[in-house]
């Protein structure tokens, strides 16, 4: 397409050079005359498709509660980490607190695991007395222990090691408390976090679905966010058309904007075909400030499959329209001007467009012509391409 467009614009150039001068029939009282030229192309089909952000974002609730913070309306700007929707958090912020203080518990019970633990290892409660004072307490240090070791009725390095044991199991069990409360600590913040919806990147709100005070549930859509300032089309390309596109390819867009053609390029191709409509869905960047998202556009596709075909060209300033009947002025043989009805089809860059019927190469039309010649004729070029 863009070989063919090329080939166009230096026909174009060339007819510019043939263009009449003085001396030309008709040249000297009507204005300037061009010669029809024809230019050879890749027929192009014109698909609808819609203009939608380069990003977009449905931020809905992640937990239940009442919206008690709104960024602003549709159409307000933020940057990235901005706060959008804030979700009452009050609930969850008091059983953090709450948390809190069973953690330091938790850590009070760990510290008094580690003492007893020492204390055990230093000073062994299978060692204190079973009781008593004086020459009984004596009596039994002396005596009575030694005499259970021998006849078997007591083990007292078994007896300390399971009371260190038992202390080291204490020490574990609060290490392991600990660590479960700074779990639940960690999934409370993960939900104290969740009632802020946070900007993902610089854009605007679309469409908000909540008011401050509204009650939402988990997945209730909150707003719309997007990115606007970069654009695409989203197109429905056939699958028979698939083949004339690749990514970076430059084509044309028509506008729903007094009809304005733009450069587009193809930025993504799906994969996947549709395995109902048998289209692929195709989208093309639109240059910065042309459009706004929603709004209907149509992409101009090349068909390879189709026969190429030769169509005249002229410049867009020698149409003129009464009404939707667009027309030319030919300068005849004898340098008349002759108003002639033409069907138009698309525009060309350069400020051309191609003539589907009513005009053949090697033809003269004025390309200015003056309100002597368009007299009863409406004037104005432009409209209806």
């Amino acid at each position: 397409m863009r070989s063919a467009v090329g080939i166009c614009l230096l026909v174009l150039a060339a007819g510019a050079v043939l263009a009449a001068g003085p001396g030309a029939p008709g040249s000297r009282d009507l204005g300037d005359s061009v010669v029809v030229q024809q230019a050879q192309g890749v027929p192009s089909v014109s698909l609808g498709g819609t203009v939608v952000p380069y990003k977009e974002v449905t931020l809905a609730a992640q937990l239940p509660g009442r919206v008690a913070w709104l960024a602003g309306i549709e159409g307000d700007t933020f940057k990235e980490s901005d706060l959008l929707v804030g979700i009452d958090d009050a609930e969850l912020l008091a059983r953090r607190r709450a948390m809190l203080a069973q953690l330091d518990s938790a850590d009070a019970q760990l510290r008094n695991a580690g003492v007893q633990y020492n204390r055990e290892v230093f000073s062994p409660r299978s060692n204190n007395a079973p009781g008593g004072m004086g020459m009984p307490n004596l009596f039994d240090q002396m005596f009575t222990r030694p005499m259970e070791s021998v006849i078997g009725d007591r083990e007292r390095g078994t007896e300390r090691g399971a009371d260190i044991f038992a202390s080291r199991i204490q020490v574990q069990e609060a290490q392991n408390t600990i660590m479960r409360l700074q779990a639940e600590l960690q999934g409370l913040d993960t939900k104290i976090r969740d009632a802020r919806s946070i900007a993902p990147f610089a854009g605007v709100i679309a469409k908000k679905f909540v008011e401050v005070g509204d009650t939402v549930q988990p997945g209730q859509p909150l707003l719309n966010y997007a990115d606007v300032a970069y654009l695409q089309v989203e197109v429905e390309v056939p699958a028979r058309l698939r083949a004339g596109l690749h990514e970076g390819m430059m084509v044309k867009a028509e506008l729903d904007q007094a009809n304005r053609q733009v450069p587009v390029r193809v930025a993504q191709i799906f994969p996947v075909a549709d395995s109902q409509r048998h289209t692929v869905k195709v989208k093309f960047d639109l240059p910065e400030g042309v459009s706004q998202p929603g709004m209907y556009a149509k992409v101009l596709i090349p068909d390879p499959s189709a026969p190429a075909r030769a169509n005249p060209v002229v410049p867009s300033s020698a149409i003129r329209y009464n009404g939707s009947l667009p027309g030319v002025y030919v300068v005849s043989e004898s340098g008349e001007p002759q108003l002639r009805l033409i069907r138009i089809g698309e525009g060309l860059n350069g400020g051309f467009v191609t003539v589907l019927s009513g005009l053949t190469a090697g033809e003269r039309v004025l390309v200015n012509p003056g309100p002597r010649v368009t007299s009863g004729w409406a004037q104005g070029a432009g409209r209806g391409q």
